[in-house]
């Protein structure tokens, strides 16, 4: 019980704790919206695209290269 006492207080009280609870948070909610990102794409996918259309994980590098 007195380590994990230990590591609250160090996670909390401690500058470096504080930092990677910050860097933990940050990278948490990272993963986060990359999940939710990939699961809405999968369900909108016969969404036309138009030219002001823009995609963070774009798949169809082909029409570039036809250009």
């Amino acid at each position: 019980m007195q380590a994990i006492s230990d590591f609250f207080m160090w996670l909390f009280t401690d500058k470096t704790g504080v930092i990677s609870l910050v860097i933990g948070g940050v990278l948490l909610c990272l993963v986060i919206a990359i999940v939710m990102e990939r699961k809405t794409k999968q369900t909108y996918f016969e969404h036309e695209k138009t030219d002001s259309d823009w995609s963070l994980f774009d798949d169809n590098d082909d029409e570039d290269s036809d250009k």
